[in-house]
C-alpha cells in the first residue's frame, strides 16, 4: 500500500491565515480542515482547506465522496501559501477555500471571504470573466478531461445535492471551479 502524500501541512489555523486582512469576527468563524483525495498521479494525497467552521463536517464528507468516485484533484492548499494571490494559486492548480477578497470586477466581498466557497481544480475548471478573460491563463475547459466539473456530472452533483451552488450553472460569468454555500 502506498503512503499518503502531503500537499499541505499547516500546524494551526493561525498559521494557515497568517497575514489575512479579514476582520477578526470573520477569522473567528474559520476552521482548518485536512482532506484526503486522489490526485492526477492516481495516489492518495492530503491537503488542507480553511473554511467556515459550520461547513467543516460537510466538506469532509464531500471529499470522502469525491475520493470514492475517483474524482482527481491536483492539490488542496490554503491561499496563504501563495501570499493571498488568487491568480498564483489558480495558475498552480491549487484548490482552496477562504480568501478575504472582492468578487473580480466588483466592490462586493466574495463568499471565499467567509470561508463559504471552494475553488476546485482551477486549471481544468476555469473562470470566464465578463470581459472575456480566462482565469487562470493556463486553463482550458474540456468536459471530457479528468478533474473537470461538468453539467450532469457526479462531482458537481455531490455538492448541489447538499445545497451548494456551482458557478458552471451561471450564465455570466461562468466559473466552473467555484462551489459555494452562502448563509441561507
Amino acid at each position: 500500500m502506498s503512503s499518503l502524500i502531503i500537499d499541505s501541512s499547516y500546524a494551526s489555523l493561525a498559521e494557515a491565515i497568517r497575514g489575512t486582512t479579514a476582520p477578526q469576527e470573520i477569522q473567528d468563524t474559520l476552521a482548518l480542515v485536512s482532506v484526503s483525495y486522489v490526485s492526477f498521479d492516481g495516489l492518495l494525497h492530503q491537503g488542507q482547506l480553511v473554511l467556515h467552521a459550520e461547513l467543516a463536517g460537510e466538506v469532509l464528507r464531500l471529499f470522502e465522496e469525491l475520493r470514492a468516485i475517483q474524482f482527481p484533484i491536483a492539490k488542496v492548499v490554503p491561499i496563504v501559501a501563495y501570499d493571498w494571490d488568487d491568480d498564483a494559486a489558480m495558475e498552480d492548480n491549487a484548490s482552496s477555500a477562504f480568501n478575504y477578497r472582492l468578487i473580480l470586477g466588483t466592490d462586493r466581498l466574495s463568499n471565499h471571504s467567509f470561508g463559504r466557497a471552494i475553488d476546485l481544480n482551477p486549471v481544468q475548471n476555469p473562470y470566464f470573466a465578463r470581459d472575456g478573460k480566462v482565469y487562470p491563463s493556463n486553463a482550458g475547459y474540456n468536459p471530457a478531461s479528468p478533474g473537470t466539473l461538468v453539467q450532469g456530472g457526479a462531482a458537481a452533483a455531490l455538492f448541489k445535492e447538499r445545497g451548494w451552488t456551482w458557478g458552471g450553472d451561471w450564465k455570466v460569468p461562468l466559473d466552473y471551479q467555484h462551489l459555494e454555500k452562502p448563509v441561507a
